[in-house]
């Protein structure tokens, strides 16, 4: 468990599935401190607006249950860098840790000033299946500054685009069934009696 640091796992949470779930509990495992929010992704049409997302966020984190686990909608921004300077101004002492899968993490040197941000912060790349982590991607991450940490954890291989395009419903979480049919999202309806 690294001392001190704060993981920080900002997600598009469009809908939050199992994986979302394992990965939350997954970095409990490796971290005293797990911090998450929803997001909106500049690069992606969201099935859902934010607050609802967050909503659902906060659902799968309040069934976790565990103290040294926080939703902080407040940190939220499309930008990774207004991210972490919001959270390096709450939490001044501490070490951060921004968690991305490895599907994003080829992505990196496009996000906005990633030449200023990844300095501030270790990179906790967590390995999703069918995204293989190549060492020349490291490479050129750790050219931009990264500190890049491969985090070992078993998730499950789930996407949220599968369950927005009506073929994952065995991807969500059972707490979420509730929300997602009171709200009609996602294509997911109460049956009327």
């Amino acid at each position: 468990m690294s001392r001190g640091t704060i993981a920080l796992l900002g997600t598009s949470a469009d809908p939050p599935t199992i994986g979302h779930q394992a990965l939350l509990e997954g970095l409990l495992g490796e971290f005293p401190r797990v911090v998450t929010w929803a997001s909106d992704n500049p690069s992606k049409r969201h099935g859902a607006e934010l607050k609802q997302r967050s909503n659902l966020l906060d659902r799968v984190v309040q069934t976790i249950g565990n103290p040294r686990l926080q939703l902080a909608q407040d940190l939220s921004s499309p930008y990774a860098i207004t991210t972490l300077e919001r959270a390096r101004q709450r939490w001044p002492e501490s070490s951060l840790c921004f968690v991305v899968g490895s599907d994003l993490a080829t992505q990196i040197p496009r996000w906005k000033h990633c030449d200023q941000w990844l300095g501030l912060c270790e990179l906790g790349i967590v390995p999703r299946k069918g995204w293989p982590i190549e060492d020349g991607d490291l490479q050129g991450l750790e050219r931009l500054g990264a500190r890049p940490r491969i985090l070992s954890l078993d998730i499950p291989a789930t996407a949220s685009s599968a369950v927005r395009q009506a073929s994952g419903d065995d991807q969500i979480p059972d707490t979420l069934w509730p929300l997602l049919l009171e709200h009609n999202l996602y294509g997911f309806h109460s049956s009327s009696a």
